[in-house]
């Protein structure tokens, strides 16, 4: 009888080894299971810092272009304000110039005409047609409209034909040039 209590005894724990070896098998798998899925997410958790470094450093390299950008915009802006203030200085100075021009040629005409002379050609006749226009604006959102800019009109190419009339300025000049005695100028090129 007692054999067979510890018979009963012994099979009762080989069933509960059994049972809990069973329970340790199913521990064991979802363990295994878990390690794959935490060194997965570890790996992916890497990836996704390196992208987030990659992502940053464009960041950073944009930023950095931006800065660059601006700073060359401010230079740029700089340097049309400096320009804008030539250019207003050389249209003040060419605007001075031309009101000393003026006059003096006037009077140097007046004295032409008591010699029976010809009046000298204006700006706007000479050959590369310098001439204060009011045409000719030069707009600026830091400096306005100027209301008068020096204009250089390019010379008639070698193509165009010329005037039935012709042009009698240098008949005019050479007559000038002999009532005065005078050989005329060489022409320039």
């Amino acid at each position: 009888m007692a054999d067979e209590q510890e018979i009963m005894c012994k099979l009762e724990s080989i069933k509960e080894i059994r049972n809990k070896t069973l329970q340790m098998e199913k521990i064991k798998a979802r363990l295994k299971a878990e390690f794959e899925a935490l060194e997965s997410e570890e790996r992916h958790l890497k990836e996704y810092k390196q992208e987030m470094d990659l992502l940053l450093q464009e960041k950073m390299a944009h930023v950095e272009e931006l800065r660059l950008i601006h700073a060359d915009i401010n230079v740029m802006e700089n340097t049309i304000k400096q320009s804008e203030n030539d250019l207003n200085k050389l249209l003040e100075s060419t605007r001075r110039l031309h009101d000393e021009y003026k006059p003096l040629k006037e009077h140097v005409d007046a004295l032409r005409m008591t010699l029976g002379l010809q009046r000298l050609p204006d700006l706007c006749e000479e050959e590369e047609k310098l001439s204060l226009e009011r045409a000719c604006h030069v707009t600026s959102k830091f400096i306005g409209t100027h209301p008068y800019a020096l204009c250089v009109k390019p010379r008639v190419g070698p193509g165009t034909p010329k005037s039935q009339n012709g042009s009698r300025m240098n008949e005019e000049r050479e007559s000038t040039w002999s009532s005065a005695d005078h050989k005329p100028p060489i022409p320039r090129p």
